[in-house]
């Protein structure tokens, strides 16, 4: 079989056997299943929206690093068929998937549905939001925000509807690996409270696992790899105002470059994927916490001394920008070495699939207490957020004097919080060790503030069982999750003893985080962002136990209360919209008002500068703001490098709010490998008339030579 296989691979070097030569030398390859991949835009507004992960309100975009994809995996066996989609985004709202289903149906009817779609969000923080529509998680987004939600919700649906057009006879294949360097723990204190006999079990306190799914077509064509690794995509703190997909989501344009050759970002046919696992309490800034002014150590509450001197964690780079390429290239190292190996393993089997929305505050399940030797039934709480909520994360520290690891309540924010809704007293033993900072089980105006119900999914394919969770596992929540589903199919059937369990985060709702009930006793972010209690993770477990063994023996289950429609809803948006534009005196649209160097080699920045419109008149989907181009011998101009690319950078300055009057700089830092030549940037956009109407606008700048770097012997 690895021989084979082998023949079926790109070698390192990243040369792809043609279809071609495949089919001469393995001229009857069998398929066990259809195939089909696809990639789209989900690029929203890079302007003026405040971006959704860090709760920060004055983290709006005024620019673009890097644009946002949705990818699409379908994988049909003739019976049924399944939809994975990761998305680069904070995360995945039920309203966001219903509208993507909506948008499906009025083109395949009830071919795609609530069971066999699955869409996940990788969780960058540095994309816009207001998406969402639950009250808590649009509200330092100053509300819903319809352009960023019609971005998503169209991005994701064009994305499965390109894998629908892309089916061919396939096959799949699992691999796993190990990345090291590149996540650690930023709750340790709290992963120490599980027991010491789990503890042992494990080498690391984060999962250092890399999972693999290659998908190649019959013929041999490469078609896509999803790649699950644990790591929070935060190197892009919370300092940052340009939008981007940050280390996964880079480490999937780096994988797709290799093998797309020629093909500009997201144009491809080739979709490689870097999904969301169990990421809770997983940081990719190794260097650790720090205290921002001093650089001392942290204290144990990870507080610092000084006056207002927040607890930071960083690196392992020089800035942002380097860091998040570190880590996306050690991810991409271990990925690119597991696609070109053959210790692979052929998936084989029916897709079987099983979904059911649970009402977690009306559940119970049963839990064995360490303590008193005892079974006990426990139940789930309404939804409720602690006080180590506000005090964020070593990747983004939160506002006041807030504290992680707060397991007693403060007179005054109580006051504070009960004008908005008080809890009972069961409430407050529900939720045991959390002091309740926000009762939103208890919050109804002006809509629903979090989710009561949520969707939990599963897909068998052979083997391999994909869990799709509605919320950020800790890393000790994932593994028992995975050992669980284990169990449950092996109890189910025998033959399933090799399965491979993938735990995929974020999935179809959100409903923040999972620690386990130890963990939760600390309250450390995660664990008071716990919102249906300390024993969230145990009813979850039970859930996808029967989900696993329903899946094995092909029963279906029953679908669940439906979520409250919110889009139905008086959605409260204060985002104000763009009403006109107007170049400065004496100057039109697109003028170049900042031309570039003349001359440049590898290494440097060449920027320029345009009179422009506001970016949020037109996202530029599946398009770009800024395009790098090179003249060619028959005097034709072919593109490079565009807005999508690392090296650019779009950033958008409004020069006077009464005037309307705005500019943008573009940047282009000249890699290595470049071709020596004539280049020009050019600058896309539209702008809105004052009277009416949008209308686009194009500019150009002189042109400059690029030249080979000198040589100093």
């Amino acid at each position: 079989m690895d021989s084979l296989r082998n023949r079926l691979r790109p070698r390192k070097c990243g040369l792809i056997m043609t279809s071609l030569l495949i089919g001469i030398l393995v001229p009857n390859v069998v398929s066990s299943y259809s195939i089909g991949v696809g990639i789209s835009d989900t690029t929203g507004p890079v302007a003026e929206i405040v971006f959704m992960g860090y709760a920060k309100m004055d983290q709006k975009g005024s620019g673009l690093h890097l644009r946002t994809f949705a990818r699409s995996f379908i994988i049909d066996d003739g019976q049924h068929r399944f939809v994975f989609v990761t998305v680069d985004s904070a995360m995945v709202g039920h309203d966001v998937k219903a509208a993507v289903l909506r948008n499906l149906q009025s083109h395949y009817g009830d071919l795609y549905t609530e069971s066999n779609v699955m869409i996940s969000a990788t969780h960058t923080h540095s994309a816009p939001g207001g998406f969402m529509m639950d009250v808590l998680f649009d509200i330092s987004t100053y509300g819903f925000v319809k352009e960023s939600f019609t971005a998503l919700v169209n991005g994701i649906a064009k994305s499965i509807d390109k894998a629908h057009n892309a089916v061919v006879p396939g096959r799949i294949f699992i691999t796993r690996g190990e990345v090291l360097e590149a996540n650690i723990n930023r709750s340790p204190l709290a992963y120490l409270n599980n027991p010491e006999e789990e503890r042992n079990k494990y080498k690391y306190d984060v999962d250092k696992d890399l999972v693999q799914l290659q998908f190649i077509a019959a013929n041999g064509k490469p078609l896509g790899v999803i790649n699950w690794f644990a790591v929070h995509p935060t190197s892009m703190n919370n300092t940052n105002h340009l939008v981007s997909s940050d280390n996964v989501g880079f480490a999937s344009v780096l994988f797709e470059k290799r093998i797309n050759k020629n093909a500009m970002v997201g144009k491809g046919d080739f979709v490689a994927a870097f999904a969301s696992t169990n990421l809770g309490d997983v940081s990719p800034n190794t260097r650790g916490p720090k205290c921002e002014f001093s650089g001392q150590h942290c204290t144990v509450q990870y507080t610092c001394p000084g006056k207002k001197e927040m607890c930071f964690a960083s690196g392992p780079g020089k800035d942002i920008f380097e860091s998040t390429s570190i880590i996306a290239n050690k991810i991409l190292d271990e990925a690119w070495k597991l696609w070109g190996s053959g210790s692979v393993t052929e998936v084989k089997g029916p897709v079987r699939i099983v979904h059911r929305f649970v009402d977690m505050p009306k559940q119970s399940a049963t839990f064995y207490n360490a303590t008193t030797q005892k079974v006990e039934e426990v139940h789930g709480c309404l939804p409720a957020m602690g006080y180590s909520f506000a005090a964020g994360t070593t990747d983004g520290p939160g506002s006041f004097a807030f504290e992680q690891g707060t397991t007693t309540s403060n007179p005054f924010w109580n006051t504070v919080r009960n004008f908005l809704a008080k809890p009972t007293d069961e409430d407050v033993r529900c939720h045991g060790a959390k002091p309740i900072l926000l009762a939103t089980g208890r919050m109804k105006l002006p809509y629903q503030w979090q989710p009561k119900i949520v969707s939990t999914h599963l897909a068998l394919i052979g083997n391999v069982a994909i869990a799709g969770v509605p919320g950020e596992f800790t890393t000790m929540s994932g593994r028992r999750l995975r050992d669980t589903v284990k169990t449950a199919i092996v109890e189910a059937d025998k033959s399933f003893e090799n399965a491979n369990v993938i735990l995929a985060g974020l999935c179809n709702t959100y409903s923040d985080y999972v620690a386990t009930p130890e963990e939760y006793q600390l309250q450390r972010y995660e664990g008071a962002s716990t919102i249906f209690g300390p024993h969230t993770l145990t009813i979850y477990l039970k859930q996808y136990a029967e989900l696993a063994k329903h899946a094995v023996l092909d029963e279906t289950v029953e679908p669940g209360p439906n979520p409250p429609d919110l889009s139905k809803e008086k959605l409260i948006s204060l985002v104000p919209p763009v009403i006109y534009d107007a170049p400065k005196w004496g100057r039109e649209f697109g003028d170049c008002v900042k031309q570039p160097m003349r001359t440049a080699r590898p290494g440097d920045v060449v920027t320029a500068r345009f009179i422009s419109g506001h970016p949020r008149n037109n996202f530029m989907t599946g398009s770009t703001y800024l395009t790098v181009e090179r003249l060619e011998e028959d005097e034709t101009w072919t593109p490079v490098a565009t807005d999508a690319d690392w090296e650019t950078k779009f950033i958008w300055e409004r020069t006077s709010s009464i005037l309307g009057s705005s500019q943008v700089i573009t940047s282009w830092e000249v890699p290595e490998n470049v071709i020596p030549g004539e280049y020009r940037i050019r600058h896309n956009g539209y702008y809105r008339y004052i009277l009416g109407g949008v209308y686009p606008y194009q500019g150009v700048t002189n042109h400059f030579q690029v030249k080979t770097p000198n040589l100093n012997y």
